[in-house]
């Protein structure tokens, strides 16, 4: 059932769950927002009963992606993509294995365990048995997805997957990431999530031992793409506004360096680069970084904005011309390759900067996001040491000071990205 360097080696044969829980729904804690103000509380819910192909996860921590702000506060709503109340974001879960459902051969109770941005798919068509879930047309997010299966239930069922700002985790073993046992809980969610982002391109597009790669964008997402870039043998460029980053991308293990807003920097590295990572999470002008390109390069949006948006159609305009382009688009990976980035990253001690938080500190997360990050940290939720029944009484924060949507997600803005992308690029 999945590609052979998911498999557990034999001799490691799972243990079982008791009856009550295999049976019973899971009581669980959550912190949620009921509005697009994200203006995260702790609230009570249930996961679904333990299923026979399924794993329970005890949750420590948990990542927060600019994509969770993005759906809470519901940047999409526009292009029909709107959030469902209460939202419970997070797709970079990492914890410990509890207890396993009957038929479970992957994952026994112990085990490091973390979710990543998918908990189903068909598992049936061409994408799903080569690993590339993320290309199935019934792939199933692991917050605000629909379940079609009862492999991606919520409790009770019907209602819209709730992500890993949780104390528990019910998801089935084929997308549950083996963390190796060496490898920290707490740097584990964000690979599972920014670490594929970056890895899936890096990988599709060959960047290997010379490969020059451009990353634009210096938040988490940049910088663990730098990372990345660097164990590959890639000699990696770091783009942002101004030198203030410089320091962070030196440290992350880029080679050189460019302010893009300094206009003699960007043509000293004109046709310099074979493969860009642009990582910037609102509306911009992609095209102005076109001129970095070498001749067969490849411009790789992965923020979420109008242009990304826009790629995705152009790129189902190209198959049907059999055409193809410089700029195309990516955002996550397969299970295969998730699996592999987070080896990788134990293999070579590739870690993303972090700054662990209590979930009460939540909402000023979302503010320090929104406001593009400029420590270049991936933030995490402590949940072990915080979610709890006395995070009730201790989770006052006033709501997030969130800017206006600055996506450019409505279809007019899309439209007019596709007409560039599509005649001249």
């Amino acid at each position: 059932r999945f590609p052979a360097a998911l498999r557990r080696p034999l001799g490691r044969s799972p243990l079982r769950p008791s009856a009550g829980i295999a049976m019973a729904a899971i009581d669980a804690l959550c912190m949620a927002c009921n509005d697009e103000t994200c203006d995260f509380k702790p609230m009570r819910f249930q996961r679904r009963p333990l299923g026979p192909e399924d794993v329970l996860i005890d949750l420590k921590f948990c990542g927060v992606c600019h994509s969770d702000l993005h759906t809470a506060a519901n940047h999409m709503k526009d292009v029909g993509k709107g959030a469902e109340y209460p939202c419970v974001p997070g797709h970079e879960l990492a914890g410990i294995c509890v207890a396993v459902g009957e038929k479970v051969t992957k994952v026994k109770v112990g085990d490091q365990v973390g979710v990543g941005c998918l908990v189903d798919s068909c598992h049936d068509c061409t994408a799903c048995k080569v690993g590339e879930e993320q290309k199935c047309t019934k792939r199933v997010g692991t917050y605000g997805g629909k379940d079609t299966t009862g492999r991606a239930a919520s409790y009770p069922p019907g209602k819209m997957t709730m992500g890993g700002y949780a104390s528990k985790m019910v998801v089935h073993e084929r997308f549950a990431i083996l963390i190796p046992p060496d490898y920290p809980l707490k740097f584990a969610g964000p690979v599972l999530c920014a670490g594929i982002t970056m890895y899936e391109p890096l990988k599709r597009y060959g960047a290997t031992k010379g490969t020059r790669v451009g990353v634009i964008g210096l938040g988490g997402l940049g910088v663990m793409g730098i990372k990345l870039a660097k164990a590959l043998g890639c000699v990696v460029t770091a783009i942002s506004r101004t030198k203030a980053k410089e320091h962070l991308a030196t440290a992350a293990g880029a080679v050189n360096y460019m302010a893009s807003a300094d206009p003699a920097s960007k043509n000293a590295g004109a046709g310099s680069l074979d493969l860009i990572l642009n990582t910037i999470p609102a509306a911009h002008d992609w095209a102005a970084y076109q001129v970095l390109l070498a001749k067969g390069g490849k411009h790789v949006l992965l923020g979420v904005h109008s242009g990304l948006a826009a790629a995705i159609y152009a790129e189902k305009i190209r198959k049907l011309s059999f055409t193809s382009s410089t700029v195309v688009m990516s955002m996550i990976g397969g299970i295969t390759n998730t699996q592999e980035v987070i080896d990788l990253c134990s293999r070579e001690g590739i870690y993303p900067d972090v700054e662990v938080v209590p979930v009460q500190k939540l909402n000023e997360v979302y503010t320090a996001l929104d406001a593009s990050n400029d420590a270049g940290k991936r933030f995490v939720l402590d949940l072990e040491g915080s979610l709890n029944e006395e995070t009730f009484n201790t989770c006052d924060a006033p709501p997030p000071k969130l800017a206006p949507n600055a996506t450019g997600m409505t279809m007019p803005s899309i439209l007019k990205e596709l007409a560039k992308m599509v005649f001249l690029y």
